[in-house]
């Protein structure tokens, strides 16, 4: 049984097919207000190292309605600001909580804490991957498609940690998936190297956004910003002029192609009103979902469900 949700690689496919299937019975049964304690009991950590609206309160309040009680701890209330390990962190908490949600810069913090808990640790946000997001993202799209399979779904923008874990998440499902990045700005070169060594022809990879989009069941898109890149901003506005998720772009794609966003979006940047607002877009059933998503992840790893992968 895997402890930790570290990235979408920690699941394999009955795992995430068996997510999907918990999280959308738990947004039903919640709107014909059915009530789950499951983790009555229980106790969430929250480590944020980076700030946040969805992660923090589809966190909190799933805990909240299945019974638990969250506790948030920002990385600057902790003895970590004061130079604790990450180990020494990891032991302590380990002894107080049932499982802790940490969002953070390097994906070597996060398994250097899983390594070390002897509870779940969940990536609610790391530099190199967003598991619980891409989750929800599918949830979406299985709610709105009925499957996830046989779709081309594509992915326009930063090679982030969004387009790593839409790498990883084809590389477990075998769906189909485009990238569109600028040179230069491409995902992770180890999760891209392995990406065309095992499944070179169920994804793709270019640099024409036009060329992705043509036929797209599904238009991901995110900031071309992320947090701690500020200083890169100017440049990567003048490199990614051309991967506007706009009116244009989407009529490449088939007529009833969904239009998505991770949020926070920087429209006139990455995504247009008329696109972000039309009646393509699901964004905000994609925020909605995080929180009947968090649920399942919750419910799993904390009472030890999870599937060995």
């Amino acid at each position: 049984m895997n402890k930790d949700l570290l990235c979408i690689t920690s699941l394999n496919k009955q795992a995430i097919d068996e997510l999907l299937s918990r999280a959308l019975g738990l947004k039903k049964e919640q709107k014909e207000g059915v009530t789950h304690l499951s983790l009555q009991g229980k106790t969430l950590g929250m480590l944020f190292e980076k700030p946040s609206t969805r992660t923090r309160v589809s966190f909190e309040v799933g805990m909240i309605q299945l019974g638990g009680h969250a506790l948030y701890m920002g990385w600057r209330d902790t003895q970590l600001s004061r130079e604790e390990s990450v180990e020494d962190t990891a032991r302590v908490l380990s002894r107080y909580l049932d499982g802790i949600v940490i969002r953070t810069y390097a994906q070597d913090t996060i398994e250097l804490l899983a390594n070390n808990a002897t509870i779940p640790v969940i990536n609610g946000l790391t530099d190199l991957a967003h598991p619980c997001q891409i989750l929800s993202d599918l949830m979406t799209i299985v709610e709105k498609k009925g499957s996830y399979e046989q779709l081309a779904i594509v992915y326009v923008g930063d090679g982030n940690n969004i387009a790593n874990s839409w790498i990883n998440a084809s590389l477990t499902l075998g769906f189909n998936l485009r990238l569109a990045c600028p040179r230069g700005h491409e995902p992770d070169r180890k999760i891209v190297e392995k990406a065309r060594s095992v499944a070179s022809s169920q994804i793709q990879f270019c640099a024409d956004p036009m060329e992705a989009v043509h036929g797209a069941d599904v238009i991901n898109t995110d900031t071309w910003v992320s947090m701690g890149q500020e200083d890169q901003r100017r440049e990567k506005i003048e490199a990614f002029k051309n991967y506007q998720v706009n009116g244009t772009l989407l009529k490449l794609a088939k007529e009833d192609a969904l239009v998505m966003h991770c949020l926070p979006a920087h429209r006139g940047e990455e995504i247009t009103d008329e696109v972000a607002d039309g009646k393509q877009a699901v964004i905000f059933d994609q925020a909605e979902n995080r929180l009947h998503m968090q649920k399942a992840i919750l419910e799993t790893f904390l009472t030890h469900q999870a599937q060995e992968k």
